[in-house]
């Protein structure tokens, strides 16, 4: 059986002008006197510096058999995308060859290739088409396509007037839902509310299950692993690994922790403009220490470092944790704590401050992204990592083993029945939520006699 995707030393080059990046804004004068002055700098051997060559990628080789779910792995900057694009015609490969049997549905960016002015009816047959179905296809499947996105009432609205949670349930629930045999995903299940990516998720799991061949990108290990058998990791635009997926994920993540040890200004695996850059992250204990162990419970602070060369307009600040297979934990902003900074300094340090750690025992890397006026500057994955130990969370002096779940709940439990049944406190540590259930049903006994 021929494969449904074959992948032939597959490179892609681009050419970065940093003279522009030095220059952002440049009037028609300044691009004249450029043009003019072009041979010279030429002779001189200048426009060989202002250009560089960037392989985004590079003698990559793989393939993928009919009916395969594969996963995509890799840091930012790795070619994730840029592969996607290749596989989805969107670009043409630098060198190399890329041969594909079926046809192909794509969700790199959802939206694209809808018309603002159309109306959603319209914008579903006519990207319908694009994606290669035929009309009698689009129909079959149109009352479902509307149903999943829920957008029934505004149908025949343009869609510059949706917002921008409607766009996106559309444009997914198109692509979805035609039965296309291979379908190329990038990151769509980040977008939305919480609903939606529910929803979005039981139906990749449904494809997935369907026969089609599908290659999926994230950076959710967790739901990377539940959708796929095979993973390809990709570094600097060239393969590391491929392989099974719980393998190929855990060597993955075994880098980032690799990575975290890397002084932070030396590692180019990040994204953002770079205005400003993250330098180090630290993690203090009560006193002030810096620690790289905490037990559950204790208090402990986050100090993020950055440095740029000018101040920081509408700064906000994200971190998040994630186990060493990759799913996400939780969440720290700005953003929803509530905390708004009208500007930063050039350099300077962010802290958070976490009162009581709810983590169970193992082993946490942390992400970080750094933005100005919702613009990121600096993400960072795997900028640093800690090792939560056992500690007095629960007044037993007891935890739970990770394999239970990741968060600790402080909690209190009571029993119904009769008074001989009912919880008894234990020395000191009785808590006043068993006192207060206790009378209540000494008074419900009371009552019945």
């Amino acid at each position: 059986m021929s494969p449904a995707i074959s992948v032939r030393n597959l490179g892609k080059r681009y050419s970065v002008n940093h003279a522009a990046a030095r220059a952002p804004y440049r009037t028609l004068r300044d691009s004249l006197v450029r043009a003019a002055t072009a041979p010279l700098r030429r002779l001189r051997g200048e426009a060989k510096n202002d250009t560089e060559q960037f392989w985004a990628l590079n003698g990559l080789t793989f393939e993928v058999q009919p009916g395969e779910v594969i996963g995509v792995i890799g840091s930012n900057g790795a070619g994730k995308s840029t592969l996607l694009k290749i596989l989805s015609r969107i670009t043409a490969p630098t060198v190399g060859e890329v041969q594909i049997n079926g046809r192909v549905g794509s969700l790199l960016e959802v939206g694209t290739g809808f018309h603002p002015e159309l109306s959603g009816r319209e914008n579903v047959y006519m990207n319908g088409s694009i994606l290669g179905m035929s009309r009698r296809e689009i129909q079959r499947n149109f009352d479902t396509i509307v149903d999943f996105a829920g957008v029934g009432p505004f149908l025949d609205t343009p869609v510059k007037r949706y917002s921008s949670g409607m766009h996106v349930r559309l444009a997914f629930a198109v692509a979805a839902h035609l039965n296309l045999e291979i379908l190329l995903v990038d990151e769509v299940l980040a977008v939305g509310d919480a609903e939606f990516q529910k929803r979005c998720l039981g139906k990749m799991r449904e494809v997935s299950k369907s026969g089609r061949t599908v290659l999926f990108v994230s950076h959710h290990m967790g739901v990377m692993a539940s959708l796929c058998e095979r993973a390809v990791w990709l570094s600097a635009g060239t393969l590391r690994e491929a392989g099974d997926c719980a393998t190929v994920i855990s060597s993955y993540m075994s880098s980032l922790s690799r990575a975290s040890s890397t002084p932070l200004l030396e590692r180019e695996d990040r994204s953002g403009n770079r205005r400003a850059l993250i330098r180090q992250v630290s993690f203090l204990n009560s006193a002030g220490g810096v620690i790289n162990e905490i037990c559950c419970g204790d208090s402990m602070t986050v100090a993020i470092d950055y440095t740029g060369g000018e101040p920081l307009v509408n700064p906000s600040i994200h971190m998040a944790f994630y186990n060493d297979v990759g799913a996400p934990i939780t969440y720290f902003s700005t953003t929803y704590s509530g905390d708004a900074f009208t500007k930063a300094p050039s350099s300077g340090s962010f802290h958070c401050e976490i009162p009581e750690l709810p983590l169970a025992t193992g082993r946490y890397l942390v992400n970080i992204c750094l933005q100005e006026n919702n613009h990121d500057v600096d993400v960072v994955a795997g900028a640093a990592e800690f090792n939560v130990a056992p500690g007095p969370f629960f007044r037993s002096g007891r935890v739970p083993p990770s394999s239970f779940g990741q968060l600790l709940c402080r909690h209190a439990w009571a029993l119904s029945g009769s008074p001989e049944s009912a919880l008894k406190p234990t020395g000191e540590t009785a808590t006043h939520s068993i006192d207060r259930s206790a009378h209540a049903w000494r008074a419900v006994v009371d009552t019945c006699r």
